[in-house]
């Protein structure tokens, strides 16, 4: 397996733990914050927790499909990022305030929804044209 190979999907794999960690996080914390008032203090529930991953969602993700797009020459999954990632984007931003919490929580759900299958398009793409 060639080096660009392995580390593009290594990159798609980056950036689909990151978006499931962002799912978990918009699933499990409101539910656990019913049952438990002192996770409530935790910076997880603040909206900076969003920003923060973003700071490392943009770029790994942009990478990731950028690399495999060069690879496997389908520049069409780029669009997936795009939309996921300008939703996630919106929802880190405008989301709690414009479309309230539980609006916040289906944008992010949504935008990451379309990013990771963006990232597993991208990854097959990659695994069937190198193969």
């Amino acid at each position: 397996m060639s080096k660009n190979r392995s580390s593009s999907i290594s990159l798609d794999k980056i950036a689909l733990s990151l978006s499931v960690i962002c799912v978990v996080q918009c699933l499990i914390l409101p539910i656990s914050l019913l049952f438990i008032p002192t996770i409530s203090i935790l910076p997880l529930a603040d909206v900076s927790f969003h920003k923060f991953l973003l700071f490392f969602v943009i770029p790994v993700s942009a990478f990731a499909m950028i690399m495999g797009c060069k690879k496997h020459k389908s520049y069409n999954i780029i669009y997936y990022g795009i939309i996921g990632l300008g939703i996630m984007i919106f929802s880190a931003i405008w989301g709690h305030d414009l479309l309230g919490e539980s609006g916040e929580i289906v944008a992010t759900l949504t935008g990451t929804s379309i990013l990771s299958f963006g990232h597993i398009k991208n990854k097959k793409l990659c695994t069937k044209c190198c193969h």
